[in-house]
């Protein structure tokens, strides 16, 4: 065969250490030009959708969107974290903390005003509101000043506490405890993945093979997505989605090529060469990578069709270092395989000079596990298909109860110290708990007619007790624009606060503004987003999920020429996903391992993690599919019967794939430690779908299908009539 995996893996061979040096300076070139052109994060407009996104426009355009806020709460020492209420403090102390406070403030360029303190009903709490500079998604790399303030009034007023909060804070918070997150993430997979290796291969060198190009690969690709920013945003989370994904499969694609190669050595006994060996294993596991790899990268390119800026980030991030991966294992492996079994010639050189044995090489053998578990599929296939569907089936059940939503501010850890300052804030003045904004835009000769509807609209919410009675009117510069500000005295994410919503958006607005003839009319702030985004991915799913689908049954058309196995992969997928996400479902939105886990559990699933899940999972299926399939295929050419070809199959690929879904499993599982409760979910559902996968779906399920259709599992090819084709496989093929 000269295909391109088998010409790549030739050359690579022939040219080792100018095939190494040459992908150690692709890795330093795409992290220095990377690092040269920066990142180009998402701004505030890429992150509008829905009614809220359309509303948040328009304010902008008028000038009178809402700037990012920090509150400072002033409040008595004594008592503070002992779980008893603050006392009222000094009213002089306080107002005097509260001047220092606002002067500084002022001086700030990063400030844009200061507002007059307020204090809470009781007495026991002032609050100053800083407005802060620019848009909101610049706000958090600039809140370190307005930090640095808050703390020397603080030392200032050793008699009172000083703490701050806000949007910007907060989110500074959350990705300080990202980034420690994903150190202690590092600090648990890297050495069980290096401890999974070693029990494979038995040999420090072989297992730091696979480890040591997964992680050059992450970094080249960190530095290819920074360039890629320039192209589409970055969310904030493409560094967390390469280090899982990267890991995951960069291991894999390693581990499934130098598995192939030593296996091949192993039957040759020393007849072929490192050069043969190496372009043998291309021409197998080195195509099923390939294939793998492009899978992954076809599925994830669906997630650019939900149209949002997150799923546009986690595609880039996940297309560049699958590719990257791939391009490692096509290229820098098969020459690091081949430095490494030169060198293990010739020490079996030396130690036949010394009348020594060789070493034995670890083939394919599957020991005794993998046998007994094939065995049920093998003497039972029906019966086994049965009650594997129906287990399948049974996790996927708790489905039928999903509720997705939007992870708000209130969902983040309170170990962040601004979220504890945030529950204070909103115990202190639970009437700020949550603000709408009404934005109207209309020809600038009905300013006035517009501004009546608006107190009419203010009128009616002052009614309603959801709302405080609290309402704030502007208008811009051009009279073109005008907003209406309305507050809710409960939490962001309770049933009140979505209700207060629905009532401006399905009766108070109809009733006023929306008899303004041509005018354009919308709500949003956060409340407005957290109903809007899920709404938006619901729209956007069945587009996503069908296209999916349609990838998926072609990718595995392509690999394997038949119709019936494009169809049995597409069924098996959305059964590995259904059964993950049903656990999910119990573990999360029930709370049944809230203790164990480490979480508070919000009652419903991440809006992103179902979609997430899906597009990711059909993608890494694929490594399972194509290396379990071609290795039964590998056989039927060899004129092995269809049902022999899928126990010997499955039975030589069951220590790679076994290695594989630990590492993965490994990958996924330390996400699971993470404080953000999305990427917990995430973490947990992408493990638990690997496993039921790897064990059950490709071990079980898989194998009986197969066994049943016989040869019907090639439809239309033939597979049985095509010759095999290999480089030098004759000598590899002495048993």
């Amino acid at each position: 065969m000269n295909t391109l995996t088998v010409r790549a893996a030739r050359w690579s061979a022939r040219h080792p250490w100018l095939a190494l040096t040459g992908w150690l300076l692709f890795v330093a070139l795409c992290l220095g030009a990377g690092s040269a052109a920066g990142t180009h994060s998402a701004r505030t407009a890429d992150y509008r959708v829905g009614e809220a996104g359309r509303a948040e426009a328009l304010a902008a355009d008028g000038h009178l969107e809402r700037l990012p806020a920090e509150q400072i709460l002033i409040s008595a020492r004594s008592h503070a974290g002992e779980g008893r209420p603050l006392g009222a403090p000094d009213h002089r102390a306080a107002a005097s903390a509260a001047r220092e406070l606002t002067a500084r403030m002022r001086q700030l360029p990063e400030v844009a005003g200061v507002a007059a303190p307020v204090r809470s009903s009781d007495g026991r709490v002032l609050m100053v509101e800083v407005l802060v500079e620019g848009e909101e998604r610049d706000a958090k790399d600039k809140v370190g000043a307005l930090l640095a303030q808050t703390a020397a009034v603080q030392k200032d007023h050793p008699e009172l506490l000083v703490q701050e909060t806000g949007g910007p804070s907060v989110s500074k918070g959350v990705d300080e405890q990202r980034g420690a997150d994903l150190a202690l993430s590092e600090k648990i997979t890297l050495p069980v993945t290096l401890l999974t290796l070693l029990a494979v291969f038995g040999s420090v060198t072989m297992a730091a093979v696979p480890l040591l190009l997964a992680l050059s690969s992450i970094a080249a690709a960190v530095g290819l997505a920074m360039l890629a920013s320039h192209l589409t945003p970055d969310a904030g989370v493409g560094t967390n989605v390469i280090l899982m994904i990267g890991l995951a499969v960069g291991v894999d694609y390693t581990l499934f090529h130098l598995k192939r190669e030593r296996e091949e050595r192993a039957r040759s006994g020393g007849r072929l060469g490192s050069e043969q060996l190496v372009e043998l294993a291309a021409a197998t596991s080195g195509r099923a990578v390939l294939v793998s790899g492009l899978a992954v990268v076809a599925s994830t390119a669906t997630l650019y069709l939900a149209s949002d800026v997150i799923f546009s980030s986690l595609a880039t991030g996940t297309v560049v270092v699958v590719l990257v991966a791939v391009a490692s294992s096509l290229t820098a492996l098969p020459a690091l395989l081949t430095v490494l079994g030169r060198r293990a010639e010739r020490r079996a050189a030396r130690r036949a000079e010394r009348g020594k044995p060789a070493r034995r090489i670890r083939g394919e053998g599957g020991g005794r596990f993998w046998p007994v578990l094939l065995r049920p599929a093998a003497r039972h296939p029906l019966a086994t298909l049965c009650v594997s569907l129906l287990a399948l089936l049974a996790l996927a059940l708790p489905l039928t109860g999903l509720k997705i939503t939007e992870m708000s501010r209130d969902t983040h850890s309170r170990a962040i110290p601004a979220m504890r300052v945030y529950d204070r804030l909103n115990d202190a003045f639970p009437e700020r708990r949550v603000t709408h904004q009404v934005v109207v835009r209309a020809g600038a000769d009905r300013s006035e007619e517009v501004a009546g509807e608006l107190r009419e609209l203010a009128r009616l919410a002052a009614g309603d007790p959801l709302f405080t009675g609290f309402s704030r009117i502007r208008t811009s510069a051009d009279h073109r624009t005008s907003t209406l500000e309305l507050r809710v005295p409960y939490l962001g994410d309770s049933p009140q606060a979505y209700d207060s919503l629905d009532h401006l958006r399905d009766d108070y607005l109809p009733a006023t503004v929306g008899r303004i003839a041509g005018a354009e009319y919308g709500v949003t702030g956060d409340v407005a987003r957290y109903q809007d985004y899920p709404a938006h991915q619901n729209g956007r799913l069945p587009l996503v999920l069908g296209t999916l689908l349609l990838v998926t049954f072609l990718m595995t058309l392509y690999a394997f020429r038949s119709v019936v196995l494009g169809l049995i992969g597409v069924v098996l997928n959305l059964l590995s996903a259904a059964a993950a996400l049903g656990l999910l479902v119990l573990v999360f939105q029930h709370g049944w391992a809230e203790g164990l886990l480490d979480f508070r559990s919000t009652g419903s699933v991440g809006s992103r993690v179902p979609l997430f899940l899906f597009v990711i999972l059909f993608g890494l299926s694929m490594d399972y599919q194509v290396f379990v399939v071609s290795r039964i295929r590998e056989a039927v050419l060899d004129g092995t019967p269809t049902r022999q070809a899928v126990l010997d199959g499955v039975r030589r690929s069951a220590s790679v794939v076994t290695s594989a879904a630990v590492v993965m499993t490994t990958v996924f599982v330390s996400f699971v430690f993470l404080h953000i409760i999305e990427m917990k979910q995430i973490g947990f559902v992408l493990a638990a779908a690997v496993l039921i996968d790897a064990f059950v779906v490709r071990v079980l399920v898989l194998p009986a299908a197969m066994l049943l259709l016989g040869e019907g599992s090639w439809w239309p090819s033939r597979v049985g009539r095509a010759p095999v084709s290999a480089p030098a496989r004759q000598p590899a093929d002495v048993r």
